[in-house]
């Protein structure tokens, strides 16, 4: 054995010489089989692992080496030999970009001709392909898919070996049904008319020719069947019935007044005009400019309202319409009022949110994001240059030119404004950061104070009205604050809220009172299985260390344009409290995608914003001066709900409280795991809102179904809609009808869905685009226009006018949308108490049953009885056979 060892290490080590040729062939092949075992040992515990390279193909590379799984690599054939000369070609073609350039080196290293790429199907080298680049364990591992190729050909042949049994013909004896087949047997009675049609020999084959011919020249040439009427079939009438109406005698009367001729008239006057002096003295004059600051707010607001609504409407007729049209269809379509989309920033890219302003009337804002694949998103990673992303503000004034721009350092994917502070505004980034604006240095803009946009100034001597293509130059505002990378999370943030004004959180989840009165903390959620907290105001004071004091000590102030509202947080700012997401029964984590809290605003919120809206420029500097209070100085809160409902990436349905609690198994603090989950969505779940009537009742949208939720109630939706023709995208409950809900599908359609109606289907459905819709978003401008907003995949947002019956509530809509979920609360609960019902009696049936001893035989005797048989059967056909050759 010694020597077999030191002769396989040999083997290994250097190729053959002369002397080892020397040796006897049976010690040789023993020595082959020793090395040939170790190599397959080393292979199988990773000891080359500089010859087994791990790879990751693309498709466009299987497509290219022509290994492409399910069609050139199968179960038969997981492997492919690729000349390493295609491989230096495709490095020098592709470059970067290909699949074998980072291990460039080792493939020109290698003396190899040929290289083995072989399919991995268990990850064992933790890619789907691995490659092998050393000749010996190259005819290993062939040996290896040839022997496993053997044995399954091998299982195969002896599964399809079937065993044929003699089987004798009886003959068919009758046992009384014949006679019910005779019986139900259908016979032709009546005898059949035979016609006999003749003709002439010769003219069998002759050809046809068809002629016309006047029918009263010839004789006989057709038959004229005229009705008449038969005595037979007469019968008299002895009774009919006949109705008579009595009316009263009408009278047709017309007057018509006097005509008389219509004659012209004019009259003309000399108009009085003031004197250049008189107009230089009134214009500066104290009681005009007292007259026109007083009237000007109210002239602006009269502007916008002209721009925002019809001033020619007819309000009478309007009326009559309505009446008109009370519980009929005749007004329920959706009617676009304005269309809005940027050349340059957001067309063709897709608008990820959409949120309306919560003060001045008629400004949206959306966030535009790359419309990109997964593979292509994966391949822009790695790009040096990426170009900013901006959250565009619209106005009904300028539909083609946005009036401010927020630039974002990645993607946008939620936004928000601040509820008590509209001038904040609050992002997340495809990278994981959350961004905070200032816009109040714009705050004047967006009312409507200064121009959307203005031309920039041509240095000629052509007129800027005869200008043929003017220049306009929308503002930007930049972000002033940005978390820190390290701390966030680790991909992309897919939802955000703020917290109420009237409560804090603490860093142990606990809500207590808050003292200011404002909204300062947000919640994220990622799909990165964590769900984080964060405060706007300034940390607590600590101790520094020595590289933080240097490097607070280089700051340098912000650049033009950028406020310092929130400098104290820029590239620090961490989150004050994690939520983790344990699954209930199993382990792993969520990964939430939408988020939705009970809790809500208070109703004073309202005015809050207002008043900070008319700051001065500046923004709020107060942020920047206000401390995160310690817990043991704050008041907790018991009646606030922490409960938070989840929608996942794998469409799943939770809930799950963010307070944590000390484990009582290790003693540490994490978060409690959820009582219940629910999968009804057959894909992400892309919408989670709150009835803006009923705080306990959810919406979530998901895969191609949505369904609605009473929180508190585990035992499953309330309602679960059939699965839709397309993928549902996105989805909004009406803000004044309870009943109503707004889902947007991947075809562009809008399905408006009436549960007072009917819940197997949709109530409406309209087109709005010819792609995917992305967002929906309705608003109230007035008590009599209603609008929505609805974006789409190539970055054009639609506003659309709500008509009259989508819009007023009927009569106790809301007291019969609550009873109608209450009834499905009882049809759940009753459905539960039968299914335990049912399984408790299936257990007593079960117990009540005698037990049934299983005979079990071993296989020997399963052999001698089936033995005992076939001896049998073929005495049986011996005697038959026997008796018909006596017979013969």
């Amino acid at each position: 054995m010694n020597l077999l060892a030191k002769e396989s290490e040999v083997a290994i080590s250097r190729p053959l010489t002369p002397s080892d040729m020397k040796l006897p062939h049976k010690l040789k092949d023993r020595v082959r089989s020793k090395t040939r075992l170790k190599s397959a040992r080393r292979v199988r515990s990773g000891v080359f692992s500089e010859d087994i390279i791990p790879l990751v193909l693309t498709s466009k590379t299987q497509e290219i080496f022509q290994c492409v799984i399910d069609q050139d690599i199968t179960d038969e054939q997981p492997y492919k030999i690729i000349k390493k000369e295609d491989i230096i070609n495709d490095m020098k073609a592709r470059g970067g970009i290909s699949d074998f350039y980072p291990f460039k080196q080792q493939i020109l290293d290698h003396s190899t001709e040929e290289f083995l790429v072989a399919l991995d199907k268990d990850f064992k080298y933790g890619q789907s392909f691995y490659m092998v680049m050393n000749e010996t364990m190259k005819d290993v591992i062939l040996q290896s898919f040839e022997q496993k190729q053997e044995v399954k050909q091998k299982d195969e042949d002896e599964e399809e070996e079937i065993f044929f049994r003699d089987f004798r013909i009886k003959s068919w004896t009758d046992l009384g049904s014949g006679i019910e087949i005779e019986h139900e047997k259908v016979e032709e009675s009546p005898t059949k008319v035979k016609f006999m049609i003749s003709r002439i020999r010769r003219e069998f084959g002759a050809p046809v020719v068809f002629h016309d011919r006047n029918d009263a020249e010839t004789k006989d040439s057709y038959m004229d069947c005229t009705s008449y009427q038969d005595k037979n079939f007469s019968i008299k009438k002895l009774e009919r019935d006949i109705g008579i109406q009595a009316i009263c005698i009408l009278e047709e009367s017309s007057t018509q007044t006097v005509w008389t001729y219509p004659r012209n008239a004019c009259t003309q006057y000399t108009p009085s005009e003031f004197t250049q002096e008189e107009k230089d003295e009134i214009l500066q004059s104290e009681a005009l400019n007292t007259f026109i600051n007083s009237v000007a707010l109210r002239f602006e607001v009269a502007l916008q309202q002209n721009e925002i609504m019809d001033v020619f409407y007819d309000d009478w007729r309007g009326l009559s319409d309505e009446d008109s049209t009370f519980g009929g269809k005749a007004d329920c379509h959706l009617k676009e009022y304005q269309s809005f989309t940027d050349l340059l920033k957001s067309q063709g890219k897709r608008i990820s949110n959409i949120e309306w302003h919560p003060i001045i009337l008629g400004l949206v804002a959306v966030s535009i994001v790359d419309r990109v694949t997964w593979d292509d998103r994966i391949n822009l990673t790695n790009r040096a240059l990426r170009t900013h992303s901006y959250v565009l503000f619209w106005n009904f004034t300028d539909p083609i030119h946005p009036q401010i721009m927020l630039e974002a350092p990645d993607d946008i994917y939620c936004f928000q404004f601040c509820p008590t502070d509209p001038n904040i505004v609050a992002g997340g980034c495809k990278n994981g950061q959350v961004v905070l604006w200032d816009i109040s240095e714009f705050s004047g803009r967006l009312q409507g104070n200064l121009p959307a946009a203005k031309p920039d100034t041509v240095k000629s001597n052509m007129l800027p009205e005869l200008d043929p293509t003017p220049r306009f130059e929308v503002p930007i505002a930049h972000y002033c604050g940005v978390s820190s990378i390290e701390h966030g999370h680790k991909t992309v943030i897919s939802d955000l809220c703020w917290i109420p004004d009237h409560f804090e959180v603490t860093k142990f989840g606990v809500p207590c009172e808050i003292g200011e009165g404002n909204s300062v903390q947000l919640i994220t959620c990622s799909p990165d299985c964590s769900v984080l907290f964060w405060d706007i105001r300034r940390p607590k004071a600590r101790v520094l260390t020595r590289q933080e004091k240097q490097k607070m000590e280089k700051e340098l102030p912000n650049p033009e344009g950028v406020p310092d509202t929130f400098k104290h947080l820029d590239l620090y700012w961490k989150p004050m409290h994690r939520v983790t997401l344990p699954k209930v029964s199993s382990t792993g984590e969520f990964s939430p995608l939408k988020i939705s809290m009970k809790e809500k605003c208070s109703e004073k919120v309202y005015e809050k914003a207002q008043l900070n809206l008319t700051k001065s420029k500046g923004g709020s500097p107060e942020y920047g001066t206000m401390d995160i209070p310690s817990s043991r100085d704050l008041t907790r809160l018991t009646e606030i709900n922490t409960f938070l409902f989840i929608g996942t990436e794998d469409g799943e349905v939770t809930s799950i409280d963010w307070q944590i609690e000390k484990d009582v198994d290790t003693g540490k603090m994490t978060t409690p795991r959820p009582t219940h989950c629910y999968t009804v969505h057959d894909g992400p779940v892309n919408t989670v809102q709150r009835s803006p009537f009923f705080r306990d009742i959810i919406l979530t949208v998901g895969g191609w179904t949505f369904a609605i939720w009473k929180e508190g109630v585990t035992l499953g939706p309330l309602v679960h809609s059939a699965c839709a023709t397309k993928r549902c995208q996105t989805g909004h409950w009406s803000l004044t009808r309870p009943g109503v809900i707004i889902i947007g599908k991947e075809d562009g359609n809008i399905d408006i869905w009436d549960l007072l109606e009917k819940t197997h289907e949709p109530s409406q459905t309209q087109n709005i685009t010819s792609v995917s819709i992305s967002c929906i978003k309705p608003w109230i401008i007035t008590a009599k226009q209603h609008l929505l907003a609805v974006s789409d995949d190539f970055g054009t947002l639609h506003i659309l006018e709500v008509p009259w019956a989508l819009r007023h509530p009927l009569t106790q809509e809301k007291a019969n949308v609550e009873a109608y979920f209450d009834r499905e609360v009882k049809r759940l609960e009753y459905f539960e108490m039968r299914k335990i019902f049912r399984t408790e009696k299936k257990e007593v049936e079960e117990e009540d049953k005698p037990p049934v001893e299983a005979e079990v035989k071993a296989a020997e005797q399963v052999e001698d009885e089936l033995k005992k048989e076939y001896g049998l059967y073929l005495q049986e056909e011996k005697k038959i056979i026997f008796a018909q050759l006596g017979k013969v």
